[in-house]
């Protein structure tokens, strides 16, 4: 789905098409645009935008491909951002990425939305609440805009992931949780990692800003992104990382509780091999087919037998347990 929106003076105009000749007709070069291209995967169409905005062809295979994640250094045409955004939203135990691209030209952004990120879909419906400006801040402003929203898309999904954690420490420390708690704790970790990526391409993107001949931000936003949005990326971080350090404490906790179980386990069984182990060898005794046996003669031999054995095992679990070796 396409998803054109003009800005023109106060004003804001929303088109929606799946026809690309259709939405590139409705563009007016003169007024800031932002085109949504939301699951959006027609090579040809696409290329069809990449021309229709003067961008290097070499774009459509980066925009397919999505190799290199981050800004890409060659803004010649344009500044070219490949993006990862880390969710709340969980499926098969992991935390879903929203994964594209985002173009700035001088009068425009693209964003290419693999899958449909709710934060831009967000922004969309407030910008057509409340009148912004673009044409007088420029189309940068909704650049600092975007990434300022992602931004605060992290501090949800950093919630979310302390109230999980929460649960999992509750099993952990209560010694209730299995193998699968593990593996919980396990996923939740990798699948983070994405978060990292995410910061690390802002990180990238505000060290750019400071590069003579970097055209595609203007000197005001960029003051809004070293003002705002620095202090944000190292707070982020630093919560980031904490929630790693939870995990992986979490993790060994888990771990040890796993191998103490696992010990436990063996310890019994091998209290109950040696409580058995004298019956055993009694056993092999009478089980010999000697000739001449003096107990074979007698008439209270067998029950004899019989309760020196039962009287091995009572006495050896007593002493196990008098020990708390079971």
């Amino acid at each position: 789905m396409l998803t054109l929106l003009t800005f023109s003076q106060n004003n804001l105009d929303l088109f929606t098409s799946w026809d690309v000749d259709t939405v590139l007709k409705r563009i007016d070069g003169s007024h800031n645009i932002w085109l949504r291209c939301i699951h959006f995967r027609d090579r040809t169409g696409t290329a069809k935008i990449i021309k229709h905005f003067g961008l290097n062809p070499s774009r459509v295979d980066m925009i397919f491909n999505h190799s290199s994640i981050g800004i890409d250094e060659d803004t010649e045409d344009c500044l070219f951002d490949s993006y990862e955004i880390l969710t709340h939203q969980i499926k098969n135990r992991e935390f879903e990425v929203a994964r594209g691209s985002i173009v700035v030209g001088s009068n425009f952004i693209i964003t290419f939305e693999i899958t449909e990120v709710k934060i831009l879909t967000t922004l969309t419906n407030n910008l057509q609440k409340r009148t912004i400006d673009i044409q007088k801040w420029g189309i940068d402003y909704l650049f600092y805009l975007i990434f300022k929203d992602i931004l605060n898309n992290y501090h949800t999904v950093f919630d979310y992931i302390s109230i999980q954690l929460d649960d999992l420490e509750d099993e952990v420390l209560d010694n209730s949780g299995d193998e699968s708690t593990y593996q919980k704790i396990a996923t939740m970790r990798q699948s983070t990692r994405f978060g990292r990526r995410n910061f690390q391409n802002i990180k990238s993107l505000l060290a750019m800003m400071d590069y003579e001949d970097f055209q595609w931000i203007s000197q005001p936003v960029k003051l809004l992104f070293n003002q705002e949005l620095i202090q944000n990326v190292d707070n982020l971080w630093q919560e980031y990382q904490s929630l790693r350090v939870w995990m992986s404490e979490l993790m060994e906790i888990q771990r040890d509780n796993i191998a103490s179980k696992t010990s436990e386990r063996i310890n019994r069984l091998t209290m109950l091999s040696t409580v058995f182990l004298p019956i055993t060898f009694i056993a092999g005794v009478y089980g010999m087919n000697f000739k001449y046996m003096p107990e074979l003669d007698q008439p209270w031999a067998y029950p004899t037998v019989m309760i020196v054995m039962a009287l091995i095992v009572i006495g050896s679990i007593l002493y196990v347990k008098q020990q708390r070796w079971l």
